[in-house]
């Protein structure tokens, strides 16, 4: 198919960027994919959390449950809500091309930048969601260990909603994250594994050969914002005890920012302008 030729509309008559946003919501909430990643994504991190919880004082697992140490660790370690926050995301904008949809959405809205732009607020708001579920759970897991061993609980009720805020904020960002990379790639497979081997694989590798590098890898720098220590939540040869510290919660936040406008503003001049075909 040949691109698309519809000339922008007046700006007085241009659909308001918020209702962009809710028709975003509207296709997230009407498909059922984004409810089976929320799915997996709580299922993981229940399974993982009970896993930590239950090893928690032996060798190879976390403190024990009885100090902060270990209750810290399982509560903050809700890692896979993040990574999947990031693939929701990316399938947010590349499900347009897979399901062919695309052409409907450009003629309706022929800016594809605000296009782009109220799909990139929806994968935030969705991805948010995504990351304060898990933190629901890693914490429920925690208390409910806790509580059956008749243990205090140490984590006070302000790092508690630090830790709640920072898993929020780091979802909602990895979601946009997600969005510039889905529409760069434009294919949703492709785009998916690109996102989970990038965290999974890429950035462990990274870490684990330049430990300078690690606070400034955009996943690891989303769960330092949830209060995860540098390298628990790297996989493979990138996992283990760090001393290096982790960037202050401002400027992680700042980076994880100019990483999703940078790449939303590569997708917006390149792939997103492409032909549909």
């Amino acid at each position: 198919m040949t691109a698309l030729t519809v000339a922008a509309a007046p700006a007085a008559t241009r659909t308001p960027l918020t209702r962009l946003v809710r028709i975003e919501l509207l296709k997230l909430t009407s498909t059922r994919l984004p409810y089976g990643l929320l799915a997996t994504s709580a299922g993981l991190t229940l399974l993982f959390s009970v896993i930590e919880a239950a090893r928690a004082g032996t060798s190879g697992g976390p403190a024990a449950l009885t100090g902060y140490a270990g209750q810290s660790a399982v509560t903050a370690g809700g890692v896979w809500s993040l990574i999947l926050a990031a693939v929701l995301g990316a399938t947010i904008s590349s499900g347009e091309f897979r399901h062919h949809t695309a052409t409907l959405t450009y003629l309706a809205t022929p800016s594809r930048g605000r296009v782009l732009t109220a799909k990139t607020a929806a994968g935030a708001i969705a991805a948010a969601a995504f990351g304060l579920t898990g933190y629901v759970i890693t914490l429920a897991v925690t208390l409910g260990f806790v509580a059956a061993k008749g243990d205090h609980f140490a984590i006070g009720a302000g790092t508690l909603t630090d830790w709640g805020f920072g898993h929020l904020v780091g979802a909602a960002l990895l979601g946009a994250i997600g969005v510039a990379a889905g529409s760069l790639v434009r294919s949703q497979l492709a785009a998916m594994l690109g996102v989970l081997a990038w965290m999974v694989i890429i950035e462990s590798l990274i870490g684990g050969l330049f430990n300078a590098a690690r606070p400034y890898l955009p996943y690891t720098a989303a769960t330092a914002l949830g209060g995860v220590p540098l390298g628990t939540s790297s996989f493979g040869p990138g996992r283990g005890a760090e001393t290096i510290a982790a960037l202050p919660f401002a400027a992680g936040t700042a980076l994880l920012l100019a990483i999703g406008v940078a790449g939303a503003l590569i997708a917006a001049r390149t792939t997103v302008m492409r032909d549909i075909g």
